[in-house]
Parts: structure tokens; sequence; C-alpha cells
């Protein structure tokens, strides 16, 4: 099935991939060539894992997360193996997000700093948080074959919204921490002197800020969803009528569509109505 304005979808999308990939190569360039490098020692080395972890998992693996249900090349695929791929990309960028918590308590431990007294440090955890908690109830709610088809199309708009939310604030937190590491690491000169390391920073922010802003347009587009498994089963239906025993396949495999994808239809031809 053709996407409408396939072509402005590939270049957002690879647009999107490109500044991530900028974005973690700069992370990773700014704490090896301008701070101590990467160790797990308990000293500054150890707390740079922090940056370079949430970068790479808890705001590219996420993005990528969200937008990979858009992905045309995907559609012929069965809707319970996108939503372990969906799982699958989550569960490694909450993993990642847990490891760079552990490196910043262990290096404030180790240097007798005072944990969780910023905003930055609230926001994050509570976006750590929030991001378990919609983990935990995607599992429940769509990979667990018990949910009643209620419960489903119920909490999936809820379920979008939160996700976009996350995504967002995690983006926020990531740019308090970043300016904030700045302004008290930078002294001779200080971040107001517009050191390189501070304007590298700087770009780096921006990249980030870029990279959400993609993910997010693609993941609004209504155009750009996922075709319903109806609509699917139907085009394959179509492509292979000339084989009855294909045909009679997907027949009986249009009998377990998923639920939470015929109640979004639904909705959509009520709106539409």
């Amino acid at each position: 099935m053709a996407m409408d304005n396939f072509k402005q979808f590939v270049f957002s999308l690879v647009l999107a991939v490109s500044v991530g990939f900028i974005s973690i190569i700069f992370v990773i360039r700014w704490v090896l060539y301008f701070k101590e490098g990467l160790a797990w020692d308990g000293g500054p080395a150890e707390f740079n894992w922090h940056p370079v972890l949430i970068v790479t998992g808890f705001i590219f693996l996420q993005g990528i997360a969200i937008i990979v249900y858009r992905l045309p090349w995907t559609w012929k695929c069965s809707k319970l193996m996108m939503k372990f791929i969906h799982a699958g990309l989550n569960v490694l960028a909450f993993i990642l997000a847990v490891i760079s918590l552990v490196a910043v308590f262990d290096f404030h431990n180790a240097a007798n700093i005072p944990n969780m007294y910023s905003l930055h440090s609230w926001v994050g955890l509570v976006a750590v948080i929030l991001y378990c908690l919609q983990l935990v109830l995607g599992v429940c709610v769509y990979l667990i074959p018990l949910s009643p088809v209620s419960w489903r199309a119920a909490f999936m708009p809820l379920h979008t919204y939160s996700g976009l939310f996350i995504f967002t604030s995690v983006i926020a937190t990531a740019l308090m921490g970043i300016t904030e590491k700045l302004i008290f690491g930078l002294k001779d000169p200080k971040y107001k002197d517009s050191p390189p390391e501070a304007t590298f920073v700087n770009v780096l922010g921006v990249l980030i800020v870029v990279f959400g802003a993609i993910i997010l347009w693609i993941a609004t587009r209504t155009s750009w969803k996922r075709p319903s498994e109806q609509i699917l089963l139907s085009q394959h239906v179509n492509e292979g009528a000339t084989d009855t025993k294909v045909g009679t396949a997907l027949s009986q495999t249009s009998e377990r569509i998923d639920p939470e994808t015929s109640g979004d239809a639904r909705r959509r031809g009520k709106t539409e109505n």
C-alpha cells in the first residue's frame, strides 16, 4: 500500500536519523576531547557516561521507537512483530537510561556531592519513572493477550500522548543538564565567555532539539500512520486474488485482527463522518 507524501516521509526520516547520529557523535566527541573520557571508576570519567547514554538511548532510541510503526517497509510485517520491535527499542532505551543514572549517583557519592538537588535531577527522575510505568502498562495491555479489547482501545490515546510527553520531557531535561554541566564545569574561561567547549555543546543542544522536532513531526502526521489491519489484509487479498490458497489463508487471518487497531479505525471513521 502506497504512503501519501512518501518522498516527504523519506526525507524527514533520513534527516531525523542523520541528525540523531550526529548528536551521538557530538556527545562522544564532547566527553572524549573536552572532558576526561569514559571509565567506570567513580570519577568524572564515569559521570561522562551519563550524557552519552542519555543521548544514545533515552533520546535517539526512544525517538526511533516512537516512529517505527510509521515505516512503510514494515507494514507487511505482522502487528505483533512490530509491537515486539517497538517494545524492544523502548526497553533498551530504558536500560541505558538506568545505567546513566547509576553513573551519576556513583560519581556524586564518591565526590560527596548531594544527589537530587537540581531541577534537572527532579525532572529527569520523574521522566524515568514515567517511562518505566509506560513500559509496564504497554506490555500488560498490548503484549499480554488477556486485556479486554475495550481496555486496549480506551488506553491507546493515553499511551500515545504519554509517549510523546515523556519524549519531549527527556529532551527538555537533557538541555537543562548540559547547560548545568557547562555552567558548573567551565571555570577559566567561563561559560559566559563562549569558549570552544561551550559553543560545541550549544550546537549539540540545537541538534537534540532538531531531532526531537522531526520525530514529533513524523509521529503526528495522520497520513503517515500505519493503516489498519483490515486495509492491509484487503490489500494482500487483492494482490493475491489469483492464488486461491493465499486468498483462503488471508481470509482466515482477517478473523484475528488486532483489536486496538480496529478500534482506532472506528474512531477515525466517526471523526471523519
